[in-house]
Parts: structure tokens; C-alpha cells; sequence
């Protein structure tokens, strides 16, 4: 028989998102909020981008979870990519109204299985076809193949240009898909793991996780960054721009997290990938300026609330850098995530248990209800 929760028990506010509750236990991320430390598998953040490949990153990720550990994932990675490319002609011919993230979504729910690759390894390899695929659907060129040799950050951003990219755009990019490739039990994340935790196959964990990265309140924060910096335009007019924002309540856009109550780690790691792309753009100096004013603005609005420089502010200067489009940046997220999805799906259903939380009822009783007409 199932226990039932008694509710004079329960204290959590049942509103408040869930925050402080446990609901997994995992061996794949932690999140320390208070100190600003993430990390992965035993391994720091700042241990791992910029140090390893994206590739060995997800290896290091998915050890224990029986996933081909025999083979490189830079090898089986590129057998995906080239399986996936099959179905490009069905995103071809999708209607023109579908995103881009809708055309990946499509692409992944039409994925062949079971042709010899893990789940796994067939939909993180699939995810960069479809990105670079439907991008250039919706710029009116033609899809490019995948060259199975490539890194994946550099065959991306080929697939995406219909060039060879420069070195320090692909180690740039490299860097932050390891950066965003697992952290904690964040909204996508616990989807997929409840999802999995019914036994549904990897493709619907993946798609449901993307669903629910495509909400603003999640991964749609990066481009607005961008949004602010074009407004500001100046470092001269940083410090006016902010305090009218502050004084306006709006929110600044790359600070604060719901998590972190100082810097977040993954900031510093994309700030000094930054600095390996050369010193001479003005965008990035300009952020520079920004955030410096920002914080200083944020000290003096909200003494009290710990408010830091967050991923989104130096992803969003990052990929700009490297010439991604913004329209692109949430489908990059779900890009470099999968295979943190994945893992956490293959992580809760060894556990054989369906996710199911008790809700708190409150709405009127039988005997208060009004007789239906």
C-alpha cells in the first residue's frame, strides 16, 4: 500500500517551486549556491571547460551509466551526426512556419533508434545536425553533411557557416558546451528524470526536457543579455541605463540566480574563454564596463540581496563573439545539455522508481460544493 503524506507534516510551501526539497540522488552534479562552486563528477567546473574536450567532458559524465565506455565518444558521436543527417529532409520539408528549436524537436521525435549506436549516443550526436540543419532551412540555404572526423564544436560551427572555423571560435564553443553540459536538478533536468522514471525511452525524456527549457524563465535569458548591451550601447551610458532600469524594477538581464548567492562559476570559465578570442572586441569590452557598473548599481539598489554575475551574461557575449546568432543560443542550450539529460534519465530509472510527489490539496470539500445543475 502506498503511504500517503500526512499534510500537517508538511511545512515546504507547497508554491514555492519546490526549492529545498530533495528530490534525487545522483552522482552527476552539485551545486553549491553559497560558495559558487559547481561541480561535476568529482571534478570542478573550471577543471573541466577549457581543460578537456566537450567530448571527454560527456565521457567523464557518463561513466558507471553503461553507455559504450569501450568507445570513444568522439568516434561514436560522429557515426550519430552522420546517421542523423538521414533525416534532414523531413525538417526540409516541414512547414516554414516551425523555429528552429521546433525543427530539432521534429528531428529528434522522427530519429531512427536501435541502428546499432546507444540512445544516447544517437541523440547528442543528432541534436548538432539538427541545430546547424534547421538554421539553415530558415536562412534559405542548403543543409551541409556532417564530417564524422571533426570535434563537435567544430564540425558544428561548419555545418552552421559552410566553413572551416577559426581554431579559437571552436575551442570557444568547446568550452561552453562543457560548461553547460550538467547542472543539478534544474526544471529541464528533473523533467527528464521524471519522464525517465516511467520508463519512457530516451527520445521522449529528451523532448520533454527540451519543452521545458524553451520557457523564458529558464533558457531563454541569454539573448535578452545581447538586447541590453545594443540599449546601453556605451560604457558611458552604462551607469545611467542601469539605475533608470533598477528604478524602472526591471530586471537586469545576466544577473542573479535562483541557485547562486555570489558569482557563478561558470561566468569566470566563459569570461577567460573570452579573453583566448583576442582583445580587440569592442562588444566584449563594452560587457566588460556593463557588468562592472551593473554590480555596482545592484550593491547600492539591494544591499541586503547577494545579486552576481550569472552564465547567461558571459554566454551571451561568448557566442556573439563567435558569430551565433542569438535566435540560436536556446537551441545551443539544449545542444550541450543532452547528454546531462540523458545521463540523469539513465541515472534515476537504474533506481526502478516512478517520480510521483503528494500535492496538497485546498480547494472546497463534497460538503461544500454547491448540488451540479
Amino acid at each position: 500500500m502506498t503511504e500517503v503524506p500526512n499534510p500537517a507534516q508538511m511545512t515546504q510551501d507547497p508554491v514555492a517551486g519546490l526549492e529545498g526539497v530533495v528530490a534525487a540522488t545522483t552522482s552527476l552534479s552539485d551545486v553549491d549556491g553559497q560558495n559558487g562552486v559547481l561541480v561535476l563528477r568529482g571534478r570542478t567546473i573550471e577543471d573541466l571547460a577549457g581543460k578537456v574536450s566537450f567530448e571527454d567532458a560527456v565521457a567523464h559524465l557518463w561513466q558507471g551509466l553503461g553507455v559504450a565506455e569501450a568507445r570513444s565518444v568522439k568516434y561514436a558521436f560522429g557515426e550519430a551526426r552522420i546517421a542523423a543527417f538521414a533525416v534532414v529532409p523531413l525538417l526540409e520539408s516541414a512547414p516554414d512556419s516551425l523555429s528552429v528549436y521546433e525543427r530539432m524537436q521534429l528531428g529528434l521525435a522522427a530519429l531512427p533508434l536501435n541502428r546499432g549506436l546507444p540512445e544516447t549516443i544517437a541523440i547528442g550526436g543528432a541534436l548538432p545536425v539538427f541545430l546547424a540543419a534547421a538554421h539553415r532551412i530558415a536562412s534559405g540555404t542548403r543543409s551541409l553533411a556532417p564530417d564524422s572526423t571533426l570535434p563537435v564544436a567544430t564540425d558544428l560551427l561548419r555545418m552552421l557557416t559552410g566553413a572551416t572555423p577559426p581554431e579559437a571560435h571552436a575551442r570557444a564553443l568547446d568550452r561552453y558546451l562543457v560548461t553547460i553540459l550538467d547542472h543539478g536538478l534544474n526544471a529541464s533536468t528533473f523533467t527528464a528524470r521524471v519522464i525517465g522514471s516511467t520508463q519512457a525511452d530516451m527520445k521522449q525524456a529528451v523532448l520533454g526536457a527540451m519543452g521545458a527549457l524553451s520557457g523564458p524563465l529558464h533558457g531563454g535569458a541569454p539573448g535578452p543579455v545581447l538586447d541590453m548591451i545594443d540599449a546601453i550601447g556605451s560604457p558611458d551610458n552604462a551607469d545611467d541605463w542601469i539605475t533608470g532600469a533598477l528604478e524602472r524594477k526591471e530586471r537586469l538581464m545576466g544577473f542573479g540566480h535562483r541557485i547562486y548567492r555570489t558569482r557563478d562559476p561558470r561566468a569566470d570559465v566563459l569570461k577567460a574563454g573570452l579573453k583566448l578570442l583576442g582583445p580587440d572586441n569592442p562588444k566584449v569590452k563594452l560587457a566588460e564596463e556593463i557588468e562592472l557598473a551593473a554590480l555596482a548599481a545592484l550593491k547600492r539598489a539591494k544591499p541586503d540581496r547577494p545579486l552576481d554575475t550569472n552564465v547567461e551574461f558571459y554566454t551571451a557575449v561568448l557566442l556573439d563573439a563567435i558569430g551565433i546568432d542569438r535566435a540560436l543560443f536556446t537551441p545551443l542550450f539544449a545542444t550541450g545539455r543532452t547528454p546531462g539529460w540523458c545521463a540523469h534519465v539513465l541515472e534515476q530509472q537504474q533506481t526502478g522508481k516512478l517520480i510521483r510527489p503528494a500535492s496538497h490539496y485546498v480547494g472546497p470539500m463534497p460538503s461544500e460544493s454547491e448540488p451540479l445543475t
